[in-house]
Formats: C-alpha cells, structure tokens, sequence
C-alpha cells in the first residue's frame, strides 16, 4: 500500500504536474455549465415554437426548420460536431468557447424534446383559463405554463447535466485541457498509466454521485411543495 501511495507522490506531486488535473477539473466545469445554459435557452425556444405551432399554421415551417435542426444534430456524434466547430465554423475562436457553443448546440437539441414533452404534461385547459383571463399565449406560457411545467422538466435537466458532465470528455480533441486531456498528459509525462486514469475517472464518478444527490434534493423539495 505504501509502495501505491509514493507512487502517487511521484506522478502528482514530485512532478509538479497535481495542478493540470485542478485546471482540467476547472474547464470541464465551465464547459458543461456554458453548454447547459445554451442548452435549455435553444431547448426552450424550440419546444415553445413547436406547441403554438400546433395550433398557428403560420408557425409550421418554423417548427418544420426545429424538426430539421433536431434531426440533424442528433444525427451527427457530438466529437465530430466539435471538429466540424474547431476547424471549419469558428477556426480562430478560443477552444473553450468552441466547446460551449458545440456542446450546447447538440445538448439544445435533446433539451428541446425533454421541455416539449414537460410542457405537453400540463394540462392544456392552463392555455385556455390563461387567455379567458387575458393574457397573451406568451404570457401565459410564462405565467402559467411553464411554472407548472418545471416540476416535469427539472429532473430531465439534471439529467441532461450529468451526460453533458460526460460528454465533455472528448473536449480534448480540440486541445482544450479538460478534466481527461490533464489525465492524459500527466500519463505522458510520468509514464505512468494507471493512477492518472483511475484518478480521473473517480474524479467524475463523485462529481456525478454528488449532483445526482442534489437533483434528488431538488426533486424531493418540489414533490413536496407540489403536495401543499
């Protein structure tokens, strides 16, 4: 057990290298955070287009063009849409925004169905009492709707987090110093190949055990509020 444990001195801390892993841990974060936000605003937007457009025929070919975008980027794995990103679209952008972007673009996507459907679950007479009081199909969408509609959507939000979390994995490909790329170069520089690895992956399983709890937490806490 001593021999594992100055075995780890000698890879993390004799080398200097221990703050390549703090960093890389720093920019996982930011990444899936930024792409989590673009994520639910691009969701959002497409899953209310597609429920006015069920009943506003002028909306069609807008929904029709969300139906495109989903296709599409679901249809491509999100380490080539991260290429596509870094050396064609934004070839002189930083790494990290490139990341954001790219994986919020791909995670809007599958958010969109994910908010569709919470949105879908309250009952639609909320629409109509929404209007019969006077507001507006937005405004009742945001007053109304969309409140009730968290208590559906939360849970598939912490969910859609935890894969981003896992996703930005392959950020590396790009030569950003994410959570793996500093396991990886720290294996390269030590030649040790086993504690880098197993320290990055134990890394990300207790970042997911720990939000998973939180989302439990959260999901408990509406529950609740719901029974009141």
């Amino acid at each position: 057990m001593s021999a594992w444990f100055d075995k780890l001195y000698d890879t993390f801390i004799a080398t200097d290298l221990y703050p390549l892993l703090i960093d890389g841990l720093k920019n996982t974060m930011i990444i899936t955070l930024g792409a989590l936000v673009i994520g639910i605003v691009i969701g959002a937007l497409i899953a209310v287009i597609k429920y006015f457009a069920e009943d506003n025929r002028s909306l069609k070919p807008l929904a029709a063009l969300c139906d495109v975008y989903v296709t599409v980027i679901r249809g491509i794995p999100v380490v080539v849409l991260l290429l596509i990103f870094f050396f064609v679209i934004m070839a002189s952008a930083n790494g990290i925004t490139v990341a954001i972007l790219t994986f919020g673009i791909n995670s809007g996507a599958y958010m969109a169905e994910l908010i569709r459907s919470g949105i879908n679950a309250v009952d639609r007479g909320q629409m109509e009492a929404g209007r019969s009081l006077g507001l507006s199909k937005l405004q009742t969408m945001r007053k109304i709707i969309f409140p009730q509609a968290i208590r559906y959507i939360l849970p598939a939000i912490g969910n859609e987090f935890i894969a981003l979390l896992k996703e930005t994995s392959v950020a590396g490909y790009v030569a950003i110093v994410d959570l793996t790329r500093a396991g990886t170069l720290i294996r390269n520089n030590t030649y040790d190949a086993v504690n880098p690895l197993l320290c990055v992956a134990l890394t990300y399983l207790i970042l997911v055990i720990l939000f998973s709890q939180l989302q439990k937490v959260l999901e408990r806490r509406l529950s609740k509020s719901d029974k009141r």
